[in-house]
């Protein structure tokens, strides 16, 4: 069936109060997702089977919402849409929980951990902890793996019933070589179905498995579920991940069970002992903002779209499981157009509904987009908001950290202009971080800082006169992380003959301001599950 047959039926078929639009809207994401984060508007036209008009109309009311961005004649994922998948993960909490006893897992092993929850009949990556070798596994959270091919999939495959073991056949005789999962090399065509079988009852009997270079030849893992309390079922699954060059499939057992089953216990009583979650901020004023956006925008903005996918973040921390009443007022919206938004969720595999009459977020969710984000960088982050103002205000602009030494800067990322006369910002350069409006707004954030680098602090820019050399005046802004802390700084330099002082202060400021809040917002987002590496 043609991409846009199918998912005008799926509109109007079996779920017969589906929102159209947001089948469509999802089935978008979903394709940029696939291609790694960025498509041009005629890739998405053939990559959906939808009309060239309603993919320009989606993509208008995406970018509204700060989920893509319209970058030359391309669409891209911005760090925005990662809001989506934070719910989930908040929702699900065990990130939260057990990430921090993850990450000290593969400090203490030199190894990669990750933690995976089940997806029908795959795995998938709720966190990793990663580490950074030559030769390191490149696998991203979100990611979505065949159970058969995993370490994790047998554990979860010992809970089946005779329907998910028919699904699973199902799909492997539909899709022999994996297609649905392009996060895994193509499937061997010497693959043997009973083999999974045999794996599921040594897993059954022995309370661990291991991959032994199924996914991909070299890669060997070790894998032990981390049981619910009140269930005994696998909440998830911790896994640590090597190559044959360092541990062959054999010692696994040995060499890297014992620890893992150490942490896995502490994660448990983790489990156990947490308290109740209080809920986290809702989003507010969404229903308001898109009726507001649509009288703007006219056609161009979906409305319906908008609001479905409001409805995902209505799930987070503290409401993991709401009702209809909560959605709808957590949203700001009426009953009616949370619940056709919900059984639209349920329809595409997002949402489940149980029989009290609650909703919870699926692993699925993270295919909106989570996992080519998932392993960004702060320039990276930085760099079409870095574009965006040096074209508005016709000056360089650039973004730096400081050294551990804290002796220089370093910029990471900048954006020129067309001028003749105009600075260089030559990403990886150093220079004297006393010296430079970068280095002064970095240095300000230490404690105690020094009294002229107080005032800085307290006015929350730097100002550089000729200082570091003659014809350069510059000014800066702290760029901060989620927990406040200065991270990175970013400039706008200038000549004396172009701007005054007062002109630097009145003028640029202002952007300077509006662009670390977006960066700041974007980074917020990004790395609230995950690690932004910012240099």
């Amino acid at each position: 069936m043609p991409a846009k047959t199918a998912l005008d039926a799926e509109a109007r078929g079996e779920a017969g109060e589906a929102v159209g639009p947001l089948v469509r809207g999802v089935a978008v994401l979903r394709r940029l997702t696939e291609a790694g984060g960025a498509l041009s508007p005629s890739a998405l036209e053939r990559a959906t089977g939808l009309a060239r008009s309603t993919v320009d109309r989606i993509t208008a009311t995406l970018a509204r919402m700060g989920y893509v961005r319209l970058d030359d004649r391309d669409v891209v994922l911005t760090p925005g849409v990662m809001e989506l998948g934070n719910a989930y993960l908040a929702a699900l909490r065990l990130p939260a929980l057990l990430g921090g006893r993850a990450d000290a897992l593969a400090d203490e092993l030199d190894e990669s951990v990750s933690l995976a929850v089940p997806d029908l009949d795959g795995i998938r990556f709720v966190h990793q902890a990663t580490r950074r070798r030559a030769m390191s596994v490149s696998f991203r959270i979100g990611d979505l793996l065949p159970a058969e091919r995993t370490a994790p999939g047998p554990l979860f495959a010992t809970g089946w019933a005779e329907e998910d073991w028919a699904r699973w056949r199902a799909r492997r005789a539909a899709d022999p070589a994996g297609a649905a999962f392009p996060a895994a090399p193509p499937r061997p065509a010497s693959a043997d179905d009973a083999a999974f079988a045999h794996r599921v009852e040594r897993a059954r009997r022995d309370g661990w498995a291991v991959d032994d270079q199924l996914i991909e030849p070299g890669l060997v893992a070790v894998s032990v579920p981390v049981r619910d309390p009140g269930t005994g079922r696998p909440a998830c699954v911790a896994s640590v991940v090597s190559h044959t060059s360092r541990h062959s499939a054999a010692d696994l057992g040995t060499s890297l069970l014992p620890r893992l089953r150490t942490a896995v216990a502490a994660m448990e009583a983790e489990l156990r002992t947490a308290p109740p979650p209080e809920p986290g901020p809702a989003p507010s004023g969404l229903a308001t903002w898109t009726a507001a956006s649509k009288h703007e925008l006219g056609r161009d903005f979906v409305e319906s779209l908008a609001r479905g996918l409001t409805v995902l973040t209505a799930f987070g921390t503290g409401r993991s499981a709401p009702a209809l009443t909560e959605v709808a007022r957590v949203t700001g919206l009426s009953r009616a157009t949370a619940r056709r938004a919900l059984l639209t969720h349920e329809h595409l595999g997002l949402v489940t509904a149980h029989p009290d009459r609650t909703f919870t977020l699926t692993p699925r969710v993270l295919d909106l987009g989570f996992p080519p984000l998932s392993r960004t960088t702060l320039a990276r982050l930085a760099g079409p908001r870095l574009r965006a103002l040096a074209d508005r205000v016709h000056e360089p602009a650039a973004l730096a950290v400081l050294t551990a030494d804290g002796g220089e800067i370093q910029y990471t990322a900048g954006a020129g202009t067309s001028r003749v006369l105009t600075v260089d910002v030559t990403v990886g350069a150093r220079l004297p971080a006393a010296a430079t409006s970068l280095g002064r707004v970095l240095l300000a954030d230490a404690d105690p800082p020094s009294p002229a680098l107080a005032e800085v602090r307290a006015r929350g820019y730097a100002l550089v006169d000729e200082e570091l050399e003659s014809g350069l005046r510059s000014i800066a802004v702290p760029v901060r992380d989620r927990t406040g802390r200065t991270v990175a700084a970013l400039n706008v330099a200038t000549h004396p003959a172009r701007r005054t002082l007062e002109d630097c202060v009145h003028a640029l400021l202002p952007e300077l301001r509006s662009t670390a809040g977006e960066i700041e917002r974007d980074l917020h987002a990004a790395s609230r599950f995950t690690r932004v590496a910012t240099r």
